[in-house]
């Protein structure tokens, strides 16, 4: 039997942030129709931060990404119910947004029905 993870995605990215990496946001979010061109099947099978209408997370899921009125970093912002199946590329999301996280701390996830939970990290701001 599966279990169920809510993973959240809460943070800023840099305003410079490459197309090709907003395009790779976008499709997992079912906003785009296509991966990006050069984008590795294997690391991105198939979206993953698509808001589900039908979710089981009390409040339900949510999914955005977003720039500001006016330019700023970019907002990601996503909350979605994952099978552990699916854990496994969550390495992939954080590697695509590492180099352009606003910060340490991008997110968390938590066992559903768990009430600790695991930060989401990367290596840290861009210089």
């Amino acid at each position: 039997m599966s279990s169920h993870y809510e993973v959240v995605f809460d943070c800023a990215l840099a305003p410079d942030t490459p197309a090709a990496v907003l395009h790779a946001l976008r499709w997992h979010l079912e906003e785009a129709a296509e991966p990006p061109a050069g984008t590795d099947p294997g690391d991105h099978a198939y979206p993953l931060l698509a808001a589900d209408p039908h979710s089981r997370l009390p409040g339900g899921d949510t999914a955005e990404l977003r720039r500001p009125t006016g330019g700023g970093p970019w907002e990601l912002r996503t909350r979605n119910l994952w099978l552990d199946d699916d854990l496994g590329a969550l390495t992939d999301l954080l590697d695509l947004i590492a180099p352009y996280a606003q910060g340490v701390r991008v997110g968390f996830l938590r066992e559903v029905g768990a009430e600790e939970t695991t930060v989401l990290t990367v290596g840290g701001p861009r210089p």
